[in-house]
């Protein structure tokens, strides 16, 4: 959770000092941020933008975030580049553990690499400090979110008139020829 751009809709939890029951977490962006979410994602327009996160403590030095962003957005058709709007409705269940934390460790062979079980369960991200970006963290969510090929309605990509499909000689019955040449 390391990051050298600070995010929008930015917002640093001190979990250090985190409620045993949890830190409850509204983010809701103001127009300013909307418009800076627009640009960074290369989109029209962002309508809204509302995130409704718990930050719970995780065993000895990690936290759970969970919850959920919620967002209306503007983006042009791959096809026609009309307007289409889109809502974005994601979940978010994260651990976060220190870098300094046994569970952050990787477990490596005698030649020092990294060794993963495919099947297995993946490593908590990591954090670094006593505060948590849980703004960047909701932003990350609704960008894996939008579609990266919007389409409106009904459009159609044109790929070409039916006559010329069929007039264009298929590369089997060219490779039939030259069998039958031989």
């Amino acid at each position: 959770m390391t990051g050298a751009a600070v995010s929008p809709v930015s917002f640093a939890v001190h979990v250090a000092r985190l409620p045993k029951n949890g830190m409850p977490v509204v983010i809701d962006a103001s127009e300013g941020a909307r418009l800076a979410l627009a640009r960074e994602h290369g989109l029209e327009d962002v309508e809204s933008f509302r995130a409704e996160l718990l930050v719970t403590p995780w065993r000895r030095d990690g936290v759970r975030i969970t919850g959920r962003v919620e967002s209306k957005i503007v983006q042009l058709c791959v096809v026609t580049l009309v307007p289409v709007h889109s809502t974005i409705k994601t979940d978010i269940d994260v651990i976060l553990v220190a870098e300094t934390s046994k569970l952050a460790r990787n477990d490596t062979d005698e030649s020092g690499e990294i060794l993963l079980d495919p099947d297995g369960v993946d490593a908590p991200d990591t954090y670094s400090g006593d505060t948590v970006d849980v703004g960047t963290l909701a932003e990350e969510h609704f960008e894996l979110a939008i579609d990266p090929y919007p389409r409106a309605p009904g459009a159609k990509l044109e790929t070409g008139s039916e006559d010329e499909a069929e007039r264009a000689p298929s590369p089997f019955a060219k490779l039939a020829q030259l069998r039958r040449n031989d």
